[in-house]
């Protein structure tokens, strides 16, 4: 037999009225009661009836997610810390994976409106113009995070990637290195491809380098990218001394081209990553890296969103400091 408000209310003495306000943590009460009332309802098996809550309320204490269909290894320290505070919170989070370059982002928004979702987080996907009006009509708050819409109000979470890419150029250059590879980048992207291409030029101009485009190597941030870009890099017999990478992903490629063709990272080729995912600890040699502090950008962006859901206040957005992980991948030059 499922126990209900009024078995507890019976086992511990007090009203029904004060084992509501307990349950639902509105407060009025001693703590005393509040841990006897707690403790018994866990003795006798109580649930709160949320569907019933939340047809009443007209909320499913529920946050979307949804993510890109990709593998790349910092998505998972962003869901945790979404996920931490969501159910610190008295939330669920239901996630969802909308495909490569966001194929299925339509379908995902759909299914998010179907499951009621009080609020929505976006992460690292480019939104097109009916992407947009969808959300839009959910009629709920939205984060994107490791995004930005362009010419939208939708407010958004991130890292800086123009400056985060000429702190990384620059930092090579300082260690002597002139000739620098950029791997893995997708110029098409906007929001981190563009960006980090235009960083990677400055970085290069105002220390009176000439940039060559020719060392600059398209792909899609992966694994595969920098296998592509580093046998491009050394086919075409390009005097480098140092890559800079547009993930850790893609630097793990260029590390796996280095090792089958015999070069030695760090002393003949110098490899500086992007994101200080957890593959950037393990690879030999370690990474050094730009991280972006993912988790922290989950916690904090389901904050907002809970306050925005809570008050109906809006969401301010924010850019997140970086910061340059130095590991054993880059050697100065002599």
């Amino acid at each position: 037999m499922v126990a209900t408000i009024k078995d507890i209310a019976k086992a511990t003495g007090v009203s029904t009225a004060t084992v509501s306000r307990v349950i639902n943590h509105l407060g009025g009460y001693s703590k005393e009661v509040e841990l006897k009332v707690l403790q018994i309802a866990k003795e006798l098996g109580y649930r709160k009836n949320e569907n019933a809550i939340s047809l009443v309320k007209n909320t499913t204490k529920t946050i979307g997610v949804i993510m890109p269909d990709v593998a790349t290894s910092f998505y998972g320290n962003i869901v945790n810390g979404i996920e931490d505070k969501a159910y610190d919170n008295g939330y669920s989070v239901i996630l969802t994976h909308a495909g490569v370059e966001g194929k299925r982002l339509q379908e995902s928004l759909n299914l998010m409106a179907e499951r009621r979702v009080d609020g929505l987080i976006i992460f690292s996907l480019n939104l097109s113009v009916q992407d947009i009006s969808t959300i839009d009509s959910l009629d709920i708050p939205l984060l994107l995070l490791s995004t930005k819409a362009e010419n939208t109000k939708i407010p958004y979470i991130k890292v800086d990637d123009y400056s985060a890419s000429y702190a990384a150029v620059q930092y090579l250059i300082k260690n002597g290195h002139t000739k620098i590879g950029l791997a893995g980048v997708n110029p098409g992207d906007p929001i981190a491809g563009k960006p980090r291409i235009q960083g990677y030029l400055t970085a290069l101009e105002d220390h009176h380098i000439q940039a060559d485009l020719n060392l600059i190597k398209q792909g899609d941030f992966s694994f595969e990218s920098g296998k592509a870009a580093m046998t491009e890099l050394i086919e075409q017999n390009q005097a480098i001394t140092a890559v800079f990478c547009v993930s850790d992903e893609t630097a793990l490629g260029v590390l796996s081209v280095c090792y089958t063709r015999g070069f030695n990272v760090p002393n003949d080729i110098s490899v500086v990553g992007y994101d200080n995912s957890s593959v950037s600890q393990m690879s030999i040699p370690p990474l050094t890296t730009i991280a972006q502090p993912f988790y922290d950008m989950g916690s904090i962006g389901c904050e907002s969103l809970l306050i925005a859901i809570a008050t109906g206040k809006k969401i301010d957005s924010q850019i997140i400091p970086f910061k340059l992980i130095e590991r054993n991948s880059v050697t100065a030059m002599l």
